[in-house]
């Protein structure tokens, strides 16, 4: 089971009806839902790409079982609901039955994982726009038109242009890391990176401070590190520790 084998408390609720507002959205799914059990929380999709979705957030994962078997297929605003279990925990559920720092954990894991997701899609946007069209690299003379261009034009198409910020890059065995303290150094940073497997070393760069890139063995160690660290407080809460994959 997803989530270190912890039971799962949440249904993920699709194909609702989009045009619906959230709240109203959020009290028929309140009333349906609280039939099986404490509801603690229900989260409503607002983006465009995630619209017509839902988690539906039990205090027990029996009772999103229990919904599960009963709501599937039911109707709500005319449309079918289609309902599975969530494959993470939801923050509330961590919230309720975990410390402060499993829940700091948590939310560091999840923005990663939504990172990760982030760096794919764009990835693949990146080469669908650098793909050439059939027949664009020919021109009609039968010659291809690299030829026919300037040596010292440049190519201003869409794939030229985009480039991916860095919280969306790929991952790979290498991780940047910023706005550090200005006295942390390759020590205080090695405590922090050293815990995760693989771990090789930490470099800074000479004459700017705030910034470090460390290393791995693999890219699951970094992925891992990178999982857990994002987003971490450092001297007493002044400063948030940023963590991307080094760019390529």
């Amino acid at each position: 089971m997803a989530s270190g084998q912890q039971p799962i408390a949440t249904v993920y609720v699709r194909n609702l009806e989009e045009r619906v507002k959230p709240e109203p959205l959020k009290e028929a799914l309140m009333a349906i839902f609280s039939e099986y059990g404490n509801v603690i929380d229900i989260v409503v999709k607002t983006n465009l790409r995630a619209k017509g979705q839902a988690f539906v957030v039990f205090d027990k994962p029996e009772s999103a079982l229990a919904a599960i078997e009963e709501v599937q297929g039911f109707e709500l605003f005319e449309k079918p609901m289609q309902v599975a279990l969530a494959r993470t925990r939801s923050d509330a559920t961590v919230k309720q039955t975990g410390n402060e720092e499993e829940f700091d954990a948590h939310k560091r894991r999840r923005m990663a994982e939504k990172d990760k997701k982030k760096a794919l899609e764009t990835a693949e946007e990146q080469k669908r726009l650098k793909r050439p069209l059939p027949g664009a690299e020919t021109a009609v003379s039968g010659r291809p038109t690299k030829n026919a261009r300037g040596a010292g034009l440049k190519s201003t198409g869409a794939g030229a242009a985009a480039v991916v910020p860095d919280e969306y890059l790929p991952p790979n065995r290498i991780l940047f890391v910023q706005n550090l303290p200005d006295d942390f150094g390759k020590d205080e940073l090695t405590g922090i990176f050293s815990r995760f497997e693989g771990f090789r070393e930490v470099r800074t760069v000479p004459g700017r401070s705030g910034i470090a890139f460390v290393e791995y063995d693999a890219e699951a160690g970094a992925i891992t590190a990178k999982e857990n660290t994002a987003g971490m407080a450092l001297k007493n809460g002044e400063k948030t520790m940023k963590v991307t994959y080094q760019r390529q």
